[in-house]
């Protein structure tokens, strides 16, 4: 079924009130009609089996049949952090790790990023990166939007990764050496409800001074298994990792 996310003032007592993209998407995309059901997520845990009440020319209204709490997030907190790569392969890793699990998306500007961050078209591209997170959230029948943070400096990250339980880095000088027990061992270490934040480099990975900063400021470096991973592929291999940890047991 359907789900769109709705924020508290589209709600009115057992009304909700889509409009915008959303709108468009029931209306021109999946052709719904008065009577259709949707499910309505309010992002924070509770989602709504609703049936469409009325379509007008710029909004669908729906009634609500009935809330209910999910549980389809991970239960710790998983903070990617991806140093810019080219094209649109931090778009891809937006998309993927979204649907499995990602709490929140941090770019960083790395040494070794080819992509520069204009600033002038920041909002737009800012705009662009929470819209697929929103629309992958939809699609994997997420209780969460993750946010996607506008892009930091390396000191800037290592001041808000403070703020976390945990703190590692995606080396893969270390996957060369044959490391193969850190990320296991935070994943198992971790508590229902804190934090983790990966650093992952760009495509041409981490300068050594770089690193050294990282280790300085309390980041463990972990290898992601024995083979050298794309850019893109490394965020999703953490977040496949956690959640076998986490889910199938």
């Amino acid at each position: 079924m359907q789900r769109y996310f709705v924020s508290s003032d589209q709600v009115n007592n057992e009304q909700i009130v889509i409009s915008g993209d959303d709108y468009h998407h029931i209306v021109r995309v999946m052709r719904m009609n008065e009577g259709d059901e949707v499910i309505c997520s309010s992002g924070n845990g509770l989602s709504a089996l609703c049936e469409i009440e009325q379509i007008t020319n710029e909004s669908v209204i729906v009634r609500v049949i009935e809330w209910k709490e999910e549980r389809t997030e991970l239960p710790v907190q998983i903070y990617i952090a991806h140093g810019l790569p080219k094209a649109d392969k931090f778009e891809f890793v937006i998309q993927k790790g979204t649907e499995l699990g990602a709490f929140a998306f941090i770019p960083f500007l790395a040494a070794r990023s080819v992509v520069k961050w204009e600033a002038k078209k920041a909002e737009k591209k800012l705009e662009r990166w929470q819209k697929i997170a929103k629309e992958a959230a939809e699609q994997a029948h997420r209780a969460y939007v993750p946010h996607v943070h506008a892009p930091m400096t390396l000191r800037e990250l290592t001041e808000f990764a403070k703020t976390l339980d945990y703190r590692l880095v995606a080396d893969e000088e270390e996957a060369r050496s044959g490391e193969a027990s850190v990320l296991r061992t935070v994943l198992r270490q971790m508590k229902p409800g804190q934090s983790l934040i990966v650093l992952f480099g760009p495509e041409g990975g981490f300068s050594s001074k770089e690193i050294e900063w990282l280790h300085d400021e309390g980041f463990l470096s972990c290898g992601l298994g024995p083979r050298i991973l794309r850019t893109e592929t490394a965020p999703l291999y953490v977040l496949a990792a956690a959640s076998y940890e986490w889910e199938l047991k």
